[in-house]
């Protein structure tokens, strides 16, 4: 198609005036020598468009690019695909099998939820696929890293991501529209991977480090991520009932349907999960559903 679009543009949530349009083909016009990279920085910085934590929103900012390629309203340089190769994990002595850890919360003292990158953040990757049914998955967008730590050693560790693009029980639950979902989605956060060494059996260990996770993950992914996220969300096979998660007070949404977004010329199905999710604040609905800007003049 050819020419000037009759309905308005929208691109993850934000609707596009024809007069912002028309400024995104002047730049990329007037810069035909950059790269589509350095097309969507200076775009996002033009147009104010900034992700949760305050970056640039690069990646929507390329999507609409393609839309109005495909319009023909601009002509794109051609996109330099660099494959990073992906990182290998190698088993070491420090994460093999103890001896077993037996007791109950008050004999192994205190618990202590430590936040960790570099090496000691390559340490709880090691664990997680060693050790967890699913292995180790490269998380995307915004994430961090525990160390479940007591004064007797480690005894588990967490890995928070982003959380699931769409789900249907989530949505409705939350009670947002598509449109708020889309500008909102950052504010919650996925506990991706949950593990319990094997050799630690204490009894109420995990539902006591899923309430501790509660009161401490929005100030440090404040501190990390410069934004406080409002709801948690995870998964659990439905072979496994998901009691810590019911001790621990989450609420139970039921099945994920397993299908993901439909997108042109991919189909994604997984096996459906059971969806346990806790408000990490007691307005996120609020916060969540609503159009106007979140505080701090996050967008």
């Amino acid at each position: 198609m050819n020419g000037k679009s009759e309905s308005p543009l929208v691109q993850c949530g934000r609707e596009f005036s024809e007069k912002e349009i028309e400024q995104v083909c002047e730049t990329v016009r007037l810069f035909p020598a950059l790269t589509v990279t350095e097309l969507t920085a200076t775009l996002c910085e033009h147009l104010g468009w900034y992700t949760a934590g305050g970056g640039l929103k690069a990646d929507a900012c390329e999507k609409l690019l393609g839309k109005l390629q495909a319009d023909g309203r601009v002509r794109l340089p051609q996109k330099r695909v660099i494959r990073q190769p992906t990182r290998k994990i190698l088993l070491t002595c420090r994460t093999r099998e103890k001896p077993p850890l037996v007791g109950s919360l008050a004999t192994i003292g205190t618990i202590r939820l430590v936040a960790v990158e570099g090496a000691c953040g390559r340490l709880v990757d090691e664990y997680i696929h060693r050790y967890h049914p699913l292995g180790y998955r490269q998380p995307f967008g915004y994430r961090m890293r525990y160390l479940i730590e007591t004064d007797r050693g480690t005894v588990g560790c967490l890995l928070f991501s982003g959380a699931a693009k769409s789900l249907r029980a989530r949505d409705r639950w939350i009670g947002w529209t598509e449109s708020q979902r889309l500008q909102r989605l950052a504010w919650l956060i996925g506990l991706s991977r949950h593990l319990m060494l094997p050799w630690v059996r204490v009894k109420n260990l995990s539902s006591h480090v899923l309430a501790l996770v509660c009161r401490q993950l929005p100030d440090d992914w404040e501190s990390r991520w410069g934004y406080r996220p409002v709801l948690l969300e995870t998964f659990v096979d439905p072979r496994y009932a998901g009691s810590c998660y019911k001790a621990a007070g989450w609420i139970d949404l039921g099945m994920s349907s397993g299908e993901g977004l439909v997108r042109p010329g991919r189909q994604y199905r997984t096996t459906p999960k059971r969806i346990f999710v806790t408000p990490l604040c007691r307005q996120f609905r609020n916060l969540l559903c609503t159009e106007l800007p979140l505080p701090g003049g996050l967008r």
